[in-house]
């Protein structure tokens, strides 16, 4: 059984809208499909899609980190997203375990 839901999940679009390397929007971290779809996905499709951007910025924050910790390390940051294009989308929600 669903669960009802109160109010629509709404898109995590945050006007950027420029696509990396990979084809991942440098704004939201979605992908071209999960941009293209969002108006025809179910809440809980919805859902999982944020979850999924969430361990994106999560995975481009560690990288960040581990290249900082390296110093002189060429290595570049997942999803083709460039070191000046991270988004401050989910800065609130990046638990520092340290």
């Amino acid at each position: 059984m669903d669960q009802f839901e109160l109010f629509t999940i709404e898109s995590p679009c945050r006007g950027v809208c420029e696509n990396s390397k990979k084809g991942y929007c440098k704004g939201c971290l979605r992908s071209r499909e999960e941009r293209f779809y969002w108006h025809g996905m179910t809440d809980m499709e919805r859902r999982h899609v944020l979850q999924l951007c969430r361990s994106r910025w999560q995975r481009i924050i560690k990288t960040r980190q581990d290249k900082t910790k390296k110093e002189g390390a060429e290595s570049s940051l997942p999803y083709g997203i460039d070191d000046a294009d991270i988004p401050d989308l989910f800065s609130s929600l990046v638990t520092h375990n340290e």
